[in-house]
């Protein structure tokens, strides 16, 4: 008796865990926007030299979008976007910017707000350099040429 008491308890448990785990159709909100990429690297960059990226979103639903808000994880990281409404079907571009002051590699996000509260994170990467003091060292046998 011990053991179907057992049996059953572990299938009752089983059956409420993976009902847990099922979406439900009704609360599932379908994915409208499509981004063509979702992070970008902008390899080697010199020191004090900023850099843009484009990214491209499509509107893939049925009403029209709208950019809520673009919110960088940094200031140096600077996104620009419109805030006029996405067709469906239609695309739009998110231009993100960075300066590239510090130098050493870096990895920054930028998240996507839309449609009130859904959102979408992209990432843009790279290493910035120190850039040399000149353009060319000095070439210490002109001076000579020069008398």
């Amino acid at each position: 008796m011990k053991k179907w008491i057992t049996v059953l308890l572990i299938a009752g448990f089983a059956t409420a865990a993976q009902a847990q785990n099922t979406p439900d159709s009704k609360s599932a909100v379908p994915e409208v926007l499509a981004l063509k990429e979702t992070s970008f690297d902008f390899g080697k960059i010199g020191q004090g030299r900023p850099v843009t990226h484009v990214f491209e979103v499509t509107n893939t639903g049925k009403e029209v979008m709208r950019l809520d808000n673009v919110q960088a994880s940094c200031g140096c990281t600077t996104p620009e976007w419109s805030r006029e409404p996405i067709q469906p079907g239609a695309t739009a571009s998110i231009k993100v910017g960075y300066n590239a002051a510090a130098e050493g590699p870096f990895n920054k996000t930028v998240t996507i707000v839309y449609n009130n509260n859904q959102t979408k994170t992209i990432v843009i990467s790279g290493n910035v350099y120190k850039a040399p003091a000149t353009s060319a060292p000095a070439n210490a046998s002109l001076s000579l040429l020069k008398q």
